[in-house]
């Protein structure tokens, strides 16, 4: 007779499961009814427990993108050319996207957020760090609950079963001696008691309504399945669903006053701190002239560095400044496909990690969603810049053999696995998410390839992280899940027909 105790617990049994930076064969993963995980075990121990067979997969913990702006993928394609005489920078970039921005009203941020969250569900993404800078109506007015826009991002997150960090954005000025920009009325609060005024009433409300943040505080969305509505539901055994962080948007935006108190608050509340720095050579010039130092640097001697702390891009940092970063814990989110696309330049991934610091990834701008692809961009351009090969894999991995040149394998590609560890672990880390990795207590949240893919197909069990990380496409990603509920199944998510149709709707409207 089986036990109750056995008979509530589900086994995901795919060929292949990656835990401890290796893939293992004849092994399962064992969850609980609230899809925690209890314990990994050979295959040929399960007994009771409901058996959820995957042949032909390998079971991969779900990626955490770090740095998120959700409205941005209505951009997408629309930018790809050159709007006057001059060069073309992130600049111009800017004034289009404060364009597009100033289009969206509530409803229609709920729709593209909900787009952009539903590709990262089907790439693998079980958690996301939105950096959430969307505040107003268009015009500045302050919509009578001051967070409409937050929960609608974290209602479209929670609709599609995605994790999300709402990292809620300070934003006080256009620029040290700048003059105000209209187009970013949206963004602006002015002073430090005003925002955290507001993060503290959305704190508030997510606590009330445990983690949820829909009009009827349940969570729930018409358009699923009873079952799908259940799981979008948090319970405090596994993690809320979602959760909130500070994000002084840049100290070009923010006074070094305001920066400080924001901080503070964050650091007394053990919270998150994500913040853009020293993404482009002017934002440092300014900084200078502001302050006579850089950004890291004023961050540094102002005390603001700390492990909670994340710095998006920090592309435009010195040698000198790099230890500063591993003095404090703090760590460092790249972005590669933006970064690339908007001319930003190439982050030294090589400086940090001589000095052990830590790298999360992002997708940001949503030019495109694969964090696989900004892992191996990461190590690309960096490849372009110095005519090397394997800059950031460590110790080496692989040893010529005696016969014509052949090469013999030492393990699993160290690269490859500090690259996903970047858009695992590390970024779990940076968002306070609870998964990254297939452990036990940790939720249930992963993803699987198919090993029969054309992309990944012929990898041993030592080459397969490789093949992923450096050759996968996202078709070769077929299951989703999270909290142990599945989301994605053959490559399709359970609600993705609608959300295409209202995100098409949505772009002819923009557009036309």
């Amino acid at each position: 007779m089986e036990s109750n105790k056995d008979s509530q617990y589900v086994a995901w049994v795919p060929d292949l499961l990656y835990t401890n930076r290796s893939f293992a064969p004849n092994v399962a993963l064992v969850c609980d009814v609230d899809g925690s995980i209890v314990r990994i075990a050979s295959a040929s121990e399960l007994r009771t427990e409901k058996q959820i067979r995957l042949g032909g997969r390998a079971i991969l913990p779900g990626m955490v993108n770090a740095h998120s702006h959700a409205f941005q993928r209505a951009l997408r394609g629309r930018t790809e050319y050159r709007s006057g005489s001059h060069a073309d920078s992130f600049w111009t970039w800017r004034e289009m996207m404060y364009t597009a921005a100033n289009r969206l009203a509530a409803e229609d941020i709920y729709d593209v957020s909900r787009m952009a969250f539903l590709e990262m569900v089907l790439n693998g993404i079980t958690a996301v760090g939105e950096f959430h800078y969307l505040h107003h109506a268009s015009d500045g007015t302050t919509y009578d609950d001051p967070n409409l826009l937050a929960k609608e991002v974290i209602r479209a997150a929670n609709d599609v079963g995605l994790r999300i960090a709402l990292l809620r954005v300070g934003y006080a000025r256009s620029g040290f001696k700048t003059e105000p920009n209209p187009k970013q009325a949206r963004f602006i609060e002015k002073d430090a008691a005003n925002y955290l005024k507001n993060l503290e009433a959305l704190i508030g409300d997510l606590d009330s309504d445990g983690g949820s943040t829909t009009s009827e505080g349940t969570g729930r969305n018409p358009s699923l399945s009873e079952d799908a509505n259940r799981r979008t539901v948090p319970d405090d055994r596994v993690c809320a669903f979602a959760w909130i962080g500070v994000a002084p948007h840049s100290v070009r935006a923010v006074p070094l006053d305001y920066l400080k108190q924001v901080v503070a608050y964050a650091n007394d509340r053990d919270l998150k701190i994500h913040m853009h720095v020293a993404e482009q050579p002017a934002e440092v010039s300014a900084c200078v002239e502001e302050y006579g130092r850089s950004p890291v640097a004023l961050l540094q001697t102002e005390g603001l560095l700390s492990n909670r702390f994340t710095a998006v891009h920090a592309i435009y940092v010195t040698p000198k400044s790099i230890p500063a970063f591993a003095e404090t814990g703090a760590m460092v989110c790249a972005c590669p496909s933006t970064e690339r696309n908007l001319g930003d330049g190439v982050m030294p991934a090589d400086e940090y990690f001589k000095h052990d610091v830590m790298i999360c990834l992002g997708t940001d701008s949503h030019v495109q969603i694969d964090l696989l692809e900004e892992a191996r961009e990461l190590e690309y351009h960096l490849r372009l810049k110095k005519l090397e090969r394997a800059v950031l894999s460590g110790n080496p991995t692989v040893s010529a053999g005696a016969n014509e040149g052949m090469l013999s394998h030492r393990g699993v590609s160290t690269l490859a696995a500090r690259l996903f560890d970047g858009a695992t672990t590390n970024g779990a880390r940076s968002i306070g998410a609870p998964g990254g990795a297939l452990e036990p207590g940790k939720p249930a949240d992963f993803f699987t390839v198919a090993l029969d893919d054309p992309t990944i197909t012929g990898a041993s069990t030592d080459d397969l992280l490789a093949a992923i990380v450096f050759a996968s496409s996202r078709a070769a990603i077929r299951e989703v899940v999270v909290g142990g509920k599945p989301l994605v199944s053959e490559g399709q998510h359970l609600i993705q027909e609608e959300v295409v149709e209202r995100f098409n709707e949505l772009q002819k409207r923009l557009w036309s």
